[in-house]
């Protein structure tokens, strides 16, 4: 392979597949409580739109996280009132939070923006920029090292290592803290931390914060970082795919890790081959490739959501015995 294109796929992976690792982590830390999340898209969505519409409006990067984190978990608390305090099915909930977060973005992106549910692109001072630029073309110029290592490696911004940093730090949070400890023993046995006499609603929704905070800088990044604006539903299945790579990795972060970087991987792929001719097939249909990631998805969870053993506390609610 081409250095230049070899470095070119690697920086694209890493781009791509960072929401997914944020994602991904959000729901390990809300499923390992029993809580299932497949809300993960929808407020990935409105995330995404409030960052975009915060940054365009009054031209700072910090609001336009802030208010990226605030809205995702603000329905992340919605989930849990629905779920966690009222017992409700968690399933439907996660539903109703895509559908809510699908459809009041353009109505609120057409009331105040005027511009077909889009929002105005936010300013290159508004955008997260990559954090060693200098470096990165500093080693262009020695073969191999500068493509895979400056162009591939060294020339993101600081949410994608974030996010890479994030999967160590998620792996010593749920297995090496005491805090990590109740949150994997709530989503296997809520009632002998009842017992024990640690509030479990306290753990769930401990979690739902966390995950409300890391699906906020998802969405945050894809406007600050890759697309310049919001556009209806630009998540595009994402929150999914992070679904999709959680159970593939059986709740464990550096199995989900890698499953989110195939899903890079093949999206970064799918954008390099379109227009290329394959020997004997011809030019692929741009359709047939850009549905790659989305097979995959699909290939996934049914070869192996019934081979995963999930937390056994999942999805069932918890009512204090009297």
């Amino acid at each position: 392979m081409d250095e230049a294109l070899f470095g070119a796929l690697l920086a694209s992976t890493l781009r791509v597949s960072t929401p997914l690792i944020l994602c991904a982590m959000a729901g390990l830390l809300s499923e390992r409580s029993g809580v299932v999340d497949i809300g993960l898209e929808g407020k990935m969505l409105a995330a995404a739109f409030a960052a975009a519409a915060t940054g365009a409006t009054y031209n700072s990067t910090s609001l336009a996280l802030f208010a990226g984190v605030a809205v995702a978990v603000v329905l992340s608390w919605t989930h849990g009132l629905a779920c966690v305090s009222h017992k409700g099915d968690q399933v439907v909930s996660g539903v109703a939070i895509n559908i809510i977060a699908s459809g009041l973005t353009v109505v609120l992106g057409i009331a105040w923006f005027a511009q077909g549910g889009q929002t105005p692109p936010v300013s290159n001072a508004v955008r997260i920029q990559p954090l060693c630029p200098q470096l990165a073309d500093a080693l262009q110029s020695i073969p191999w090292v500068g493509s895979i290592i400056g162009q591939g490696l060294f020339g993101h911004n600081a949410l994608v290592y974030a996010a890479l940093l994030l999967v160590p730090g998620v792996w010593w949070l749920v297995f090496r803290t005491r805090f990590g400890l109740r949150l994997r023993a709530v989503g296997e046995n809520p009632q002998m931390v009842d017992a024990a006499g640690v509030s479990v609603s306290g753990l769930r929704y401990a979690a739902l914060t966390l995950n409300g905070v890391l699906c906020g800088l998802a969405g945050a990044y894809l406007v600050l970082a890759q697309s310049a604006s919001f556009s209806p539903n630009m998540t595009a299945g994402r929150g999914f795919m992070a679904l999709a790579a959680l159970i593939f990795g059986r709740w464990y972060p550096f199995t989900a890790l890698w499953a989110c970087l195939l899903f890079g991987f093949l999206d970064a792929a799918a954008i390099r081959l379109q227009g290329v001719s394959l020997p004997g097939i011809g030019e692929v249909p741009v359709q047939a490739i850009q549905a790659l990631p989305y097979v995959l998805t699909v290939v996934l969870l049914a070869g192996f959501i019934g081979k995963a053993v999930a937390p056994q506390a999942l999805g069932k609610p918890y009512s204090k015995e009297r």
